[in-house]
């Protein structure tokens, strides 16, 4: 079983992934199932593993993933589509 410290705020209510079922590559489909860009899987993928969820639908609702919306790039800009 996996470790977790809440005392990470992006860590707060999240599920991990293996304990809840939840299929990073399946949701990451449907999330860049509208993107044409392979660059979306690769990225939402290590978002998912990370933060343990993925927002619904192609677009946006980042905030039911506050993780996910909140990781950054080396340029301070959204890593997770």
């Amino acid at each position: 079983m996996a470790e977790i410290s809440l005392d990470e705020p992006e860590m707060e209510n999240v599920y991990l992934g293996e304990d809840f079922g939840i299929d990073c590559g399946s949701k990451c489909a449907t999330r860049c199932s509208k993107s044409g860009h392979a660059a979306c899987m690769t990225f939402c993928q290590k978002c998912c593993e990370r933060c343990r969820c993925v927002p619904s639908g192609t677009y946006g609702n980042k905030h039911e993933c506050p993780c996910y919306r909140d990781m950054r790039n080396s340029k301070g800009g959204p890593k997770c589509p």
